[in-house]
């Protein structure tokens, strides 16, 4: 790992900063100096982050779903900052349902915005970084190891955003942009408390876990490891912490789970039965927050 280069502020991009893990991360970054970058699909809450951060931080509308829109916010976060030393790719949506009973659309827009979004962002930045040599940190989620009954679509997006991740750091370590991947489990985002109030399945798979995997850490416990994370350019981020065990013990660690996974998944699968039932297609995708609202309509017009 490089040392982050001396002599002025650093600038950080972050996506999905209106809102839970972007936007507390946004704030600490501020506060410890950062000129910042705030994008996300809703303005108006990207903007409220921005000014609790003070005057080092803009907020810019950028939908991840669409390269045109993260091209131009890319240009205008540099353009304001005069540059990029980190890009947090950390935006990203939750469908939920067994896979038997996925449509293909949803399961195509989840890929859409979670993995091609995640790399819309990264290749939109990497210029940038290539010339401040910075460092590139991925939300990939406990879920990229082991996912869960009823999150079959979102932990295959989020294993491909791992392996991206991996796949970059290799690739960039010669021109001294390091890379980091995040590992998280269930934090107290509106991403998790909404998808509970929004359906049955998310809920089942919450009450179906025992132990510390059903435990959802806060916010600012999750900031914490990725702060840390940022100062040494990490190329692991992980919490609560034993996530950092079950990464080690990976060809392990679905073994381990494969017991309780298997018991809980005739329930989740009826309560996806009975959100489908219910609610048709929205019953896979939440229209609570701009991401996931965007998320719905994209499939529907695809459908």
């Amino acid at each position: 790992m490089a040392d982050w280069p001396s002599g002025g502020p650093r600038r950080a991009l972050i996506t999905g900063a209106g809102h839970g893990i972007g936007a507390v991360t946004a704030e600490r970054l501020a506060a410890s100096g950062w000129r910042v970058a705030l994008l996300d699909l809703d303005l108006a809450a990207a903007q409220a982050v921005a000014d609790r951060c003070g005057s080092t931080a803009v907020a810019y509308a950028a939908d991840i779903a669409d390269q045109t829109s993260v091209d131009a916010a890319v240009a205008e976060a540099v353009e304001g900052l005069g540059g990029i030393d980190l890009c947090f790719a950390n935006a990203g949506i939750a469908t939920t349902g067994t896979l038997r009973h996925t449509d293909p659309e949803v399961f195509a827009v989840q890929v859409d915005v979670n993995l091609t979004g995640t790399f819309r962002t990264i290749h939109a930045c990497l210029p940038h970084l290539l010339e401040s040599k910075g460092y590139v940190l991925i939300n990939a989620s406990g879920s990229s190891i082991a996912a869960p009954p009823g999150l079959g679509a979102y932990g295959a997006s989020k294993g491909g955003v791992e392996n991206l991740g991996d796949t970059l750091r290799r690739e960039l370590k010669h021109h001294g942009v390091d890379v980091g991947v995040v590992y998280l489990l269930w934090v107290s985002t509106d991403l998790v408390e909404g998808a509970e109030a929004a359906g049955d399945t998310f809920g089942t798979i919450r009450t179906s876990l025992t132990g510390p995997l059903a435990r959802a850490i806060s916010v600012e416990r999750a900031v914490d490891a990725i702060e840390r994370g940022i100062e040494r350019r990490a190329r692991r981020v992980t919490a609560p912490r034993f996530v950092g065990a079950f990464y080690r013990m990976r060809g392990l660690a679905p073994a381990v789970l494969e017991r309780d996974m298997v018991k809980m998944a005739p329930a989740v699968e009826a309560a996806t039965t009975r959100d489908l039932a219910q609610k048709g297609l929205e019953g896979a995708v939440r229209t609570d927050t701009a991401a996931s609202a965007a998320a719905a309509a994209a499939i529907k017009e695809r459908k």
